[in-house]
């Protein structure tokens, strides 16, 4: 089921190790690797666009194969749940696959609108690489009629001419959105007629004299046939486009549906909104923040969808909600508009929405609670392009600018995970700051002026970044089609991390591994042990030196800032009670280049020992270096006999001498994302004192209940140093619950350590 070189597959079940892959990702294995196996019940395999190309042996029968040309179909798909359910439904990938340029083919578009238009093109966006040997695959489509204007591209694709079709009338989209107008046998089994629009339901046949709804444009209106020809139906029409009763109209076949189409939505108690607030619902557009009253209280939700519905000549919204208190899945009368999880959506006329009152009178609340504070609006600078820079806050302003209720960022509807990745990443630090002012792709621009002007801006001249503005930016990674859930799932943050730095920002990988001579890139680190590790309360330190060991990686050069992922199975399996931060993270000795230092007498080293690794003598762990003396001497030893230390590339020309110290690499821990519960919250090391730490919590208090906002927090945590300060014997009998303030969380609850390269800061 595969090409002569690699075999293709979907992870169909959750594996316990590596915890990191997640039920739907696509994998390829080289062949050669795959025959290697000693285990035939294990596979080799690597994921498909992976920022790094580590392999993993996985149990086949957690696998489920595929073809090249089905991995390539799936992997255009957004979201790894969508892949998993495509791969199953494989007359829909038949189908696919037998679609051909020239096809004429109807194509559901964002909005829940469906468009009619003509296969131009079926291929990839990009070239593949060895990491990620194929691509998605992608459909062009020209629309047709009525339709033309409302696509997206003339056929290009970063600067890349895919088809050719005049401007706005073209699409590029995965299969998942495409079928043929004409169905056949293999018509997707997953798109039932309940979730076609009603102009594209299977024919019935039709006779003179049958009652008929037909469409035109986004307007159904009721007649009679009166005639059935090849492909069109005269009817004679209840009113016309005018409003007027009696007439006659041809009507394309597949446009006309025997029966009446009911026009009276479900009983939707709504109220209109309060006279004074009439003038804001013109303002509201898709995916703004609303709320409506219903007969049991107030609803919110994010509109999805604007238009009109059969029967109505109201504007309508169709909106998702925050809880399942709607009446559909996104569908209204059989015909879809939108997409959402099953009873979120709920279709109401656009006057009876207004604004999300727990954002619109968040500063009113604000400013009566906290006399004096200023509204955090951001005014770092007008919207002119001109990007403007505000420095990271110092470690003497923090007392100022952050401690406080309603300080750092206001997180809303799931958002911890984004709240606490740029609360760390941006309040006290600039050693990312660099894609905030990089050139990118004039699309991608929304986004970067958002998280500079609207998030971390604000965040640094005023110490508080109201949530709107963080939902702003989750939409615009949904309207980009990074994942149709950022504005309303968890997410982990180096999913969302990974979203901005490479694929919006296209920021050079922090990260770049050595490996069998081979350099892989990425932008975090995943820690990973063997199962014969003796740590017991581990340091950062020895948990990164014995993944590299264990993985046989080395660093090609100093990253200028390194995310680390603990080794943690999930959000509730930890490995360690307790990991101990390293405030300091000496990389000296994982370089693949440059001098090293003979661990004994300090000379140039020239062999490194993988075997001395664990060896107790020296250290409990680490990597051990010597110079070809002390290496000789070290190995003599009867249990050494066996080892094989292995030739370090030495400098040409370098020498070293024993009483002068080899210069060593060190990166500052600045700060530390934990997790407990499915709730992240984050420390930061703002200063070198060991009492310079605060904590934050993007959701630490609500005011209200449903029609209420959240209220983020921020505070100093000074009993965190004190705890650093303890020997390993005495931490380790530290009880969790008995720890004072929050230090339980920062030893107990790490996910991620962040550390940044002093040299690296850009207001240095």
């Amino acid at each position: 089921m595969a090409t002569a070189e690699q075999l293709f597959f979907v992870v169909s079940r959750k594996p316990d190790y590596p915890a990191h892959l997640r039920v739907g990702q696509l994998c390829f294995s080289r062949r050669r690797m795959s025959m290697r196996s000693s285990d035939p019940q294990k596979v080799s395999v690597q994921v498909l666009g992976a920022l790094s190309s580590l392999d993993y042996s996985l149990d086949r029968s957690l696998l489920e194969e595929l073809t090249e040309e089905e991995a390539e179909l799936l992997l255009a798909l957004p979201e790894d749940a969508e892949r998993l359910r495509w791969s199953r439904d494989r007359d829909a990938l038949r189908t696919a696959l037998a679609l051909t340029v020239g096809t004429s083919v109807l194509v559901e578009e964002k909005e829940g609108l469906t468009l009619r238009g003509v296969l131009r093109y079926v291929g990839r966006q990009k070239e593949a690489s060895f990491s990620s040997p194929i691509t998605g695959t992608y459909y062009g489509i020209e629309l047709q009629g009525a339709d033309r204007g409302k696509g997206t591209t003339d056929g290009t694709y970063q600067s890349r001419t895919l088809f050719s079709c005049p401007r706005d009338c073209g699409l590029l989209v995965p299969f998942s959105r495409v079928r043929p107008l004409v169905p056949s046998s293999l018509a997707p089994s997953s798109l039932a007629p309940q979730d076609l629009a009603p102009q594209d339901l299977t024919q019935e046949e039709l006779s003179s004299g049958d009652r008929v709804t037909y469409f035109l444009g986004d307007r159904c209106r009721h007649g009679m046939v009166v005639q059935v020809q090849e492909n069109v139906v005269r009817i004679s029409t209840d009113t016309d486009e005018n409003g007027q009763r009696g007439g006659e109209v041809e009507v394309p076949l597949q446009q006309v549906v025997k029966g009446e189409v009911p026009a009276e939505p479900e009983s939707m108690d709504t109220a209109p909104a309060p006279l004074e607030d009439l003038d804001l619902y013109s303002d509201l557009s898709l995916n703004s923040l609303v709320e409506v009253t219903l007969g049991q209280g107030n609803a919110y939700g994010i509109i999805r969808w604007i238009g009109t519905l059969p029967g109505w000549e109201d504007a309508m919204a169709g909106l998702e909600l925050e809880e399942d208190r709607g009446v559909s899945d996104g569908t209204f009368k059989n015909q879809r508009f939108f997409r959402c999880p099953p009873r979120r959506a709920l279709f109401v006329k656009l006057k009876s929405c207004r604004p999300d009152a727990r954002f619109q009178s968040t500063a009113a609340n604000q400013s009566a609670a906290l006399p004096g504070q200023e509204d955090t609006e951001c005014d770092a600078g007008p919207r002119t392009g001109t990007l403007e820079t505000v420095p990271p806050i110092s470690s003497e302003q923090v007392e100022q600018l952050l401690i406080g209720r309603m300080k750092g960022i206001q997180g809303h509807c799931n958002s911890c995970y984004m709240d606490a990745a740029l609360f760390s990443l941006f309040s006290c630090s600039s050693v990312l700051d660099s894609m905030l002012f990089k050139s990118i792709q004039p699309e991608d621009a929304p986004i970067q002026n958002t998280l500079l002007h609207d998030i971390v801006n604000p965040l640094r001249s005023k110490g508080f970044v109201k949530g709107h503005h963080i939902m702003k930016l989750r939409q615009l990674l949904q309207k980009h089609g990074y994942s149709q859930s950022f504005t309303t799932e968890e997410k982990d943050p180096e999913e969302f991390l990974t979203v901005i730095m490479h694929h919006i920002l296209a920021l050079d990988p922090l990260l770049k591994l050595s490996a069998a001579g081979k350099v892989q890139e990425s932008y975090c680190y995943q820690i990973f042990l063997d199962q014969n590790h003796s740590l017991v309360l581990p340091t950062v330190q020895q948990l990164l030196e014995h993944s590299f060991h264990t993985a046989g990686l080395k660093l090609a050069e100093v990253p200028s800032c390194l995310i680390l992922q603990m080794p943690r199975f999930g959000k509730k399996f930890k490995m360690f009670d307790k990991i101990i931060p390293s405030l300091e993270l000496d990389v000296t000795d994982l370089l693949s280049e440059g001098p090293q230092q003979c661990l004994l007498c300090g000379g140039v080293a020239q062999v490194e020992c993988p075997d001395c690794f664990k060896d107790p003598l020296f250290s409990p762990t680490g990597f051990k270096m010597f110079c070809g003396t002390c290496s000789a001497q070290v190995h003599a030893h009867p249990q050494r006999r066996s080892h094989q230390p292995g030739a370090l590339d030495v400098p040409a020309g370098f020498c070293l001498a024993p009483t002068h110290s080899l210069i060593r690499d060190k990166l500052e821990l600045f700060a530390v994302l934990c997790i407990e519960t499915s709730h992240y919250v984050s420390f930061l090391r703002h200063g070198p004192a060991p009492t310079d730490w605060i904590f934050f919590d993007s959701m630490a208090d609500r005011q209200g209940e449903r029609d209420g906002y959240n209220i983020p927090e921020v505070h100093a945590c000074p009993e965190v140093g004190a705890y650093l300060d303890m020997s390993p014997a005495e931490l380790a009998n530290q009880v969790p619950r008995d720890m004072k303030g929050v230090a339980k969380r920062l030893f107990c609850d790490a996910y991620m350590f962040l550390y940044q390269s002093s040299s690296m800061s850009l207001y240095r």
